[in-house]
């Protein structure tokens, strides 16, 4: 039996309205979250189209080869940077005004194994072996109105497709449970004299995944309290939580705690290790994660809080280092006790759903240009006065971001 995807019914009212145009098709992306029983599909959003990309309009099946999948999977990689805790790319979507065979069906399984291998290169977190390993393609007749639900085992390269059911339901926006956490970090990175072929980024990132196994380590509260992760996160809240209101209006605080890792079966020796400078990351980052109502685990919430941790500081260092070589300038490529703030993050709700998104600004950004980084990645409009300041800039609460240049062969820390 094939897996079932819940929809919410904006999700088809969107699909429904794309026009194609005169174009051979539209592709896009499927968000939600996955369970151990359904999947949860709570926004569709299209590719956004290449300022060059001139279509030939002739027969679909000609125009076949021109899925460019370099730039859907950057598309994807856009967005799930935008997406908080327990939220991800399930899949893609293709709409075309004819049905077609093996061929498409093909070329959307190698698309979909390309969004999932460029997504997972920049994660710091790996998937469990109990968490479910298919992916979504949705291919769309505009002319039979004909939906055609395919999975893929994104862990087995020679996968098959299997048929799922794709269903549509009213208020699933509403469902679900949200967590918060504020967590401090002080990340010291020593650049190694011997790996002075690494980039400054890549160093950053064997960096952060050495952090990233505290952050998985560590001990979690919800609203205070360690709990079993096998137990029901709801326990006796259960019939409060039947009204869409009552579930979608509870937020559970979370904190970690990573100081309590340390036990007998885990030593550490100091070592001297003679390196070229450092990176230091440290200051306060908001978090934000969500789950479903239906039946959730007290796991389920705590690795959503673990891979939103994860995922916000990693992407605020990638688009730190995509503004340092945008910028780049001759006389900046020997850094010298350089300081940068990360950019901060704002959250805001699209398509109506209770589920709230996020971008990343800069201090010289303006609200008008994360509005139009949403409708560009996401195709949805927003509106500036709702958008939530996680972190202000001036509050000091951005994680800071500091290289040193070589200095006596010692690590050298900026950030006392």
């Amino acid at each position: 039996m094939g897996r079932t995807y819940i929809v919410e019914e904006s999700v088809g009212r969107y699909l429904s309205s794309i026009n194609l145009q005169g174009k051979t098709f539209v592709s896009g992306l499927l968000i939600g979250q996955c369970s151990s029983q359904k999947d949860y599909v709570i926004l569709a959003s299209r590719t956004p189209p290449k300022e060059e990309q001139n279509e030939n309009l002739e027969h679909p099946k000609a125009k076949l080869d021109n899925l460019d999948e370099e730039w859907v999977t950057e598309h994807a990689n856009q967005v799930s940077r935008m997406l908080p805790g327990g939220i991800l790319v399930l899949g893609v979507f293709i709409i075309t005004p004819l049905e077609m065979g093996n061929d498409f069906q093909n070329a959307l399984r190698r698309l979909v194994f390309a969004v999932e291998k460029t997504l997972s290169k920049k994660r710091l977190w790996s998937f469990t072996e109990e968490e479910v390993s298919e992916r979504v393609t949705l291919h769309i007749c505009s002319s039979t109105k004909k939906i055609f639900c395919r999975t893929y085992d994104i862990c087995d390269p020679k996968s098959s497709a299997k048929p799922a059911d794709w269903k549509y339901q009213n208020g699933l926006s509403a469902l679900w449970i949200s967590f918060e956490c504020t967590v401090h970090i002080n990340i010291h990175i020593p650049l190694s004299a011997t790996s002075l072929s690494y980039s400054l980024e890549r160093n950053t990132k064997n960096g952060l995944a050495r952090w990233a196994k505290q952050i998985e380590n560590g001990i979690y509260l919800i609203n205070g309290q360690v709990k079993d992760e096998d137990g029901d996160l709801l326990g006796g809240q259960k019939k409060s939580f039947k009204g869409n209101a009552q579930a979608a209006s509870h937020c559970f605080d979370v904190r970690v705690l990573t100081q309590l890792l340390l036990n007998s079966d885990h030593r550490s020796t100091a070592t001297v290790q003679i390196c070229s400078g450092s990176v230091n990351l440290k200051g306060t980052v908001k978090c934000r994660a969500y789950v479903h109502s239906n039946k959730p685990k007290v796991k389920d919430a705590v690795q959503a809080v673990k891979r939103d941790i994860l995922n916000t500081v990693a992407d605020r260092c990638e688009i730190l280092f995509e503004d340092l070589l945008l910028n780049e300038t001759p006389e900046k490529k020997v850094m010298k006790k350089e300081f940068h703030i990360l950019p901060h993050r704002v959250f805001a709700h699209v398509a109506g759903s209770t589920v709230m998104l996020c971008d990343y600004k800069f201090g010289d950004e303006s609200d008008e240009e994360i509005k139009d980084h949403f409708l560009e990645m996401l195709d949805q409009k927003i509106q500036i006065k709702d958008l939530e300041i996680a972190e202000e800039i001036n509050t000091g609460v951005i994680a800071a971001f500091a290289v040193c240049s070589p200095c006596c062969g010692y690590l050298l820390s900026l950030l006392q």
